[in-house]
């Protein structure tokens, strides 16, 4: 039973400082990282709509893993299985969940009309612990980068350094 306890607190507490967890829904290859807020005993999300964060694998009455690292070292916390629910939209639990949501949303590109996007267009979901948590994931658990035409800078030319060089002197 304390053990129980304990364990429930180390996941709502950690979940709660965390503002990324990795979820890994049902027939999912990996997992992924995704933004969220605790609210009322649950991870709830926003997503699987147009400029939203991708859901894969997390369908209501399914369940999902998820994975809980530290905000400030980036390091591993703790692992714990969740029940996917979806809320229904305009239904108090949404309600309440999106206005969670909403205040930790960053870069919207519609301010305060995105609560009636999300209604129309995204899903809201709530992940609620099961009470189990999971041993650790041993090992690196990244994978290869999804493929995309963006590029990495191109090294700076040789010359550069000099040229910079001598504008610092003639400042002097």
């Amino acid at each position: 039973m304390t053990s129980e306890l304990l364990d429930r607190a180390l996941v709502e507490e950690a979940t709660k400082k965390s503002g990324l967890v990795w979820v890994r829904g049902a027939g999912a290859p990996a997992a992924r990282a995704l933004w969220h807020v605790w609210h009322e005993g649950a991870a709830c999300l926003v997503g699987d709509g147009p400029g939203e964060q991708p859901l894969p694998g997390l369908a209501d009455g399914a369940e999902a893993e998820v994975t809980v690292r530290s905000k400030d070292k980036g390091g591993r916390l703790v692992s714990w299985t969740a029940r996917v629910v979806e809320l229904a939209p305009d239904s108090e639990g949404w309600a309440a969940a999106v206005a969670e949501l909403k205040g930790k949303r960053l870069n919207a590109p519609d301010g305060e009309a995105m609560t009636a996007r999300w209604a129309r267009e995204c899903r809201v979901l709530r992940l609620e612990p099961t009470g189990a948590t999971l041993p650790l994931p041993e090992g690196s658990l990244a994978e290869a980068p999804v493929p995309t035409p963006a590029t990495t800078r191109q090294a700076i030319p040789a010359g550069l350094p000099r040229l910079l060089v001598k504008k610092k002197r003639k400042r002097t």
